[in-house]
């Protein structure tokens, strides 16, 4: 009974990695915030599974000003840490590292954190992220200093909000 139940997960966490369950996962983003110059908006996490140590926080920020700025941290109750980090492949390899000189934000362009790019790391999450919920960020930013947002948790396999994303 128990192998059973072991190749029930297995098979789900395929299916889910996969990509199969993202049409069901795709649903409303958290609401647009704007912060001078700034307009952080389409901010989604991804559910966790039980059990799970970190998760991903996605968003876009556009700079309609005539200045550069620079998003320099971010900060949530729901994570021991949070860390900007960059993701790429290498050959078959998926490699994450940390942005520590932060995420530059130029002047009339728009910069997106991703699944498949800059993202947000939350490390030693509290609780598992259950879809339906939200999760409270804080990020700061060089010149236009700091602004809370509410991050929409979206199905386990979402690539993106798919309505209600203020662009």
């Amino acid at each position: 009974m128990h192998i059973r139940k072991w190749f029930g997960a297995l098979s789900l966490s395929i299916l889910l990695a996969s990509g199969a369950g993202a049409a069901i996962a795709d649903d409303m983003a958290g609401p647009a915030v704007k912060l001078g110059s700034l307009e952080i908006s389409g901010g989604f996490a991804r559910a966790t599974l039980p059990g799970a140590k970190t998760g991903g926080g996605y968003f876009s920020i556009a700079n309609t000003g005539d200045t550069d700025d620079k998003l320099i941290g971010i900060a949530s109750p729901v994570a021991a840490k949070s860390e900007l980090h960059t993701m790429s492949m290498s050959g078959s390899v998926m490699e994450m590292r940390p942005v520590t000189a932060g995420i530059d934000i130029p002047p009339g362009k728009t910069v997106e954190l991703t699944p498949s790019g800059l993202h947000v790391m939350f490390v030693n999450i509290s609780q598992p992220f259950k879809q339906g919920s939200t999760i409270p960020v804080t990020l700061t930013f060089a010149k236009a200093g700091k602004v809370t947002l509410s991050l929409s948790v979206l199905g386990i396999a979402a690539s993106g909000p798919t309505a209600g994303m203020a662009m």
